[in-house]
């Protein structure tokens, strides 16, 4: 085994700028008194941002916090474009504003896991039913039994991506994608194990969309979601014309060694570096990518999970009946190691569920439930603090003692908002 050259070990860090005058505040920040927090509270939480930034893992973070259904925090630090360790020295800087378009990427899994769910809402399929059912051709090698179910908790025991779902090209031709899926032979009995599906379900449950309502995901998205929450981006990738919106993701190190070298290769098919040269590349920003391509502002994304807060309703619109959340959120797998990710991650249909001491979104989060993105994207909602958070950034590291800091602004925004008692 070749070993790692001492460079490839050391991250690679971005440079980091005076906070105040890269730090940008939305006009929709409201007085957080009206809510039962203080601006001290509201305060501390983005000073634990500053420092993250400080660390210089990420050329551009950005975070929107309700709290009561009011924007409390709506902030972006650092630049959306010229601050990546490969830009040429003298490349524009652009600055990161809450109004810059942000990649969910693997956060995405719950958007298209509620539209599964709104799908058995309206009686037209049932998440117990065999994925054949919809997809004849998926129960090729075994898979005949694998469930819509399966799918959601990851697992279905077909966790490694194919060569096609991962060139871009076939993105304009999603039936290939399809083939190669369904042409997959599972590693683990179904129902047996987790195993993180990072691209693989995706494609096939919007193949399921297609089938069952002859809409593609994305239209399928803009009818129920996205125009009855009059969000203006929130989709799977974005238009051309609006390439130019996104920020542009950074490769952060250090470049990972075995074992998780080995894992990041099984999970998306590629290593580091060149995943975020894929997840800068127009044909993914301008594709659709189940999984992982939901591209849209902080705050569409913390309306997204305040919607589901708010049992299904936003603003006197409903959008999801508040029996369909219930199902989607309901505790599924707890207590496994997941053979991909190699770590404990408890799973609804469709989320990552916090945890009674500590978990992603911070300590005594029980009740809360989100998504990572890669790799240290996060979206979620909190009913005991009542809080939808969107935490978006674009550095990529995997893994790095600087990510304590990141982990952070979780725990601050935990202790700053104490759980309700009312």
């Amino acid at each position: 085994m070749q070993r790692p050259r001492l460079r490839d070990l050391l991250p690679v860090s971005v440079r980091t700028f005076d906070p105040e005058e890269v730090t940008t505040r939305s006009h929709r920040e409201t007085d957080p008194r009206g809510v039962g927090l203080a601006p001290q509270d509201v305060e501390a939480i983005w000073a634990a941002v500053v420092r993250f930034y400080k660390v210089g893992l990420h050329p551009a973070i950005a975070l929107c916090i309700r709290r009561r259904g009011e924007i409390i925090l709506d902030r972006a630090i650092g630049h959306a474009r010229g601050n990546s360790p490969q830009d040429a020295e003298g490349t524009p800087l652009v600055k990161a504003t809450p109004d810059t378009l942000y990649n969910f990427f693997s956060g995405s899994k719950t958007v298209t896991a509620m539209l599964i769910h709104l799908l058995e809402e309206e009686d037209q399929l049932h998440v117990d039913e065999p994925v054949a059912t919809f997809i004849p051709e998926f129960a090729k090698r075994r898979k005949h039994n694998i469930t819509i179910r399966d799918l959601l908790t990851h697992r279905a025991g077909i966790p490694t991506t194919p060569e096609e779902a991962i060139d871009l090209d076939m993105l304009s031709r999603p039936e290939e994608i399809t083939r190669a899926v369904c042409d997959l032979e599972p590693t683990h009995r179904p129902g047996s194990v987790q195993a993180y599906q990072a691209v693989t379900s995706g494609f096939i449950l919007a193949e399921i969309i297609q089938r069952v309502t002859g809409a593609s995901i994305r239209d399928f998205l803009t009818a129920k979601v996205r125009d009855p929450l009059r969000m203006e981006h929130f989709n799977y990738g974005v238009a051309p014309e609006q390439l130019d919106q996104v920020a542009v993701d950074a490769f952060t190190g250090p470049t990972p060694t075995w074992p998780y070298k080995n894992l990041v290769q099984v999970a998306f098919g590629a290593s580091m570096r060149e995943l975020v040269d894929l997840s800068n590349d127009s044909r993914f920003r301008t594709g659709v990518v189940p999984s992982g391509n939901i591209i849209a502002t902080p705050e569409e994304i913390s309306r997204f999970f305040e919607t589901l807060l708010c049992g299904g309703i936003y603003e006197d619109t409903r959008v999801f009946e508040q029996r369909t959340i219930a199902r989607a959120i309901e505790p599924q797998v707890t207590g496994q190691v997941d053979r991909v990710l190699m770590m404990p991650i408890p799973l609804s249909m469709g989320f990552m569920l916090g945890g009674r001491t500590f978990g992603f979104y911070g300590p005594r989060t029980a009740n809360a439930y989100g998504h990572l993105g890669f790799t240290n994207v996060l979206g979620w909602a909190d009913p005991d603090r009542d809080v939808s958070v969107a935490f978006m950034n674009t550095g990529k590291p995997l893994l790095s003692a600087r990510m304590i800091a990141w982990l952070n602004v979780m725990r601050v925004i935990g202790t700053r908002i104490a759980p309700d008692r009312s």
